[in-house]
């Protein structure tokens, strides 16, 4: 036992000793890091950087296109020439070879408004790459902040069992007094020593527990030693008491970024629309070129034979009949912007439903609080009135261990409840849109 519990005071006091050195971590630092770090977030950007680069009049089909073409090629025949009179003319090793290059511009001036209605869709896509780039950034956001949150209260928690060890090693020193005055007897001691050892273990469980919450900080900050120590500006949970139902659903309908991204899909299938039905539009394309050519032929009375000069056209076209290919998509198409409008309108309900649902938690949340916070106040005095009654021997070991349990689960249970009230505030900050407001 005593080798136990030496080792206990050591990593308690290698802890202490450590923290002095530690780094100081306020909620706006860890985001601060884990917005430049986390590998979620940097994927996310870099999917938004496409959907940026993609917005552009080229890959619309508003620019015309060019390109260069250039070739060269020779032949070496062998010629037999059989005439009708009799006889024959045989010319072996023909050579010849020819070069070419040219330019061609070609440009499609109308295709029925697919050229507007495409450039229109891919700026519609450039916003929902932002939008996932945010909404990536908010669920962080809000993991981060649990596991925040969490941490502190885990080292709440190991206070309180802290706390707890010294209770137990005072009644172990009084024990001992009292039996070495012979006040009273061996058994009441060892039962003692069977106490400090409970909660020793409990809080040598309680450190551990703190350790694996602050390496999954670490985790998320993206933090390359993930053994790294810190110690969190925040050493209590604080609650906001004043988050009122309507004013959060009206920030909800406005700023919640799924509902958000749902009305920008719904957008793009009235787009995707408008692209099936321009296919019945005639179209108009323009196209021009350069072409320079040189060829020879060794059987030739010419040296070679060049030829150069421009070209120019225009195609007017409209499709007549595809099989009713045309048809079929506008209609499927029309079924996609109804069912996008049934997704944008399931996704408000399910948003709406989870919002209630989290602001009734917030709420019961904030009554527990002050009820276990009086359980708190209460359960501290009677431990008070204990410790004097146990001290004159007037209460017997086994109601202060009952009195002692009681102070130890009501703080356990307001930081529980705090925890749970905190929980809920950042879910009503995330589903409005506000969790930015930590950072």
């Amino acid at each position: 036992m005593k080798t136990r519990w030496i080792f206990l005071s050591l990593l308690l006091l290698i802890s202490h000793s450590a923290a002095r050195g530690q780094v100081v971590y306020s909620i706006k630092d860890c985001i601060t890091i884990g917005l430049e770090r986390n590998f979620s977030i940097r994927i996310a950007k870099n999917s938004e950087t496409i959907s940026s680069n993609n917005y552009t009049l080229g890959n619309a089909g508003f620019l015309p296109s060019l390109d260069f073409i250039s070739s060269y090629g020779g032949a070496l025949n062998n010629t037999t020439q059989n005439l009708r009179v009799g006889g024959q003319t045989v010319t072996n090793g023909v050579k010849s070879t020819s070069a070419n290059a040219g330019a061609s511009l070609g440009w499609t001036i109308f295709k029925g408004f697919n050229v507007l209605t495409t450039y229109k869709k891919l700026n519609e896509l450039k916003q929902i790459g932002i939008l996932n780039t945010q909404l990536t950034i908010e669920n962080y956001v809000a993991s981060l902040l649990s596991v925040y949150y969490g941490y502190t209260q885990q080292v709440q928690l190991v206070k309180n069992l802290r706390y707890a060890v010294t209770l137990s090693r005072e009644r172990l020193r009084i024990d001992e007094e009292r039996y070495f005055l012979g006040a009273s007897s061996k058994l009441q001691v060892l039962q003692s020593r069977v106490y400090l050892n409970a909660d020793s273990s409990k809080l040598s469980g309680q450190v551990e527990n703190l350790r694996a919450t602050q390496i999954r900080l670490n985790e998320l900050m993206a933090v390359k030693d993930m053994g790294m120590q810190f110690i969190l500006k925040d050493s209590t949970i604080e609650v906001k008491p004043d988050l009122f139902y309507e004013k959060l659903l009206d920030e909800t309908l406005i700023s919640n970024t799924a509902l958000m991204i749902a009305a920008k899909n719904k957008i793009i299938s009235e787009y995707d629309y408008k692209l099936v039905i321009s296919r019945a539009y005639p179209y108009l394309n323009l196209s021009t070129g350069y072409n320079y050519g040189i060829s020879t032929l060794s059987t030739s009375s010419n040296r070679n034979q060049i030829t150069n000069g421009l070209n120019y056209g225009m195609t007017l076209g409209v499709n007549i009949f595809d099989g009713f290919n045309t048809r079929r998509s506008i209609m499927n198409s029309a079924i996609e912007i109804k069912n996008k409008e049934l997704s944008y309108s399931e996704i408000e309900q399910g948003i709406k439903a989870d919002l209630l649902t989290i602001y009734s938690a917030y709420s019961n949340n904030l009554r527990l609080i002050k009820l276990e916070e009086q359980n708190l106040e209460t359960a501290t005095e009677n431990l008070s009135i204990a410790l004097e009654k146990y001290k004159l021997g007037n209460l017997s070991g086994i109601d202060l261990r009952e009195v002692q349990k009681s102070l130890l689960d009501a703080k356990e249970s307001l930081l529980s409840i705090q925890y749970q009230a905190k929980l809920a505030e950042i879910s009503l900050f995330q589903i409005s849109g506000k969790i930015m407001n930590y950072y």
